[in-house]
C-alpha cells in the first residue's frame, strides 16, 4: 500500500484546477497518466481514486483557501 501517494494524488486533484477538470472528464486516464509519470499506486488504489465522485472532489477543492490552489489561467469556463 502506498498511502502517502494516495494522499498526494488527492491533494493534487484538490489543488490543481486544470487537472481536476481533466479528472471530471475521464478519471481513469488522469490516474493512469499519474502512474505512467511515476506515481506508485496499486491497482486497487488506482481503481479507488478513479472512482472518486468528482462533485465531492470539487466541493472539497472549493473549501481550500484559494492561496493554496494552482489556478488554471487557460481561460476555461
Amino acid at each position: 500500500m502506498s498511502q502517502p501517494n494516495v494522499e498526494r494524488v488527492i491533494g493534487i486533484l484538490a489543488t490543481d484546477e486544470s487537472l481536476r477538470r481533466q479528472f471530471i472528464e475521464d478519471p481513469r486516464v488522469v490516474v493512469r497518466t499519474m502512474v505512467e509519470r511515476g506515481m506508485e499506486l496499486t491497482s486497487c488504489e488506482q481503481w479507488a481514486l478513479a472512482s472518486l465522485d468528482p462533485r465531492d472532489l470539487s466541493r472539497f477543492a472549493d473549501a481550500i483557501d484559494a492561496r493554496l490552489q494552482k489556478s488554471d489561467l487557460g481561460g476555461h469556463p
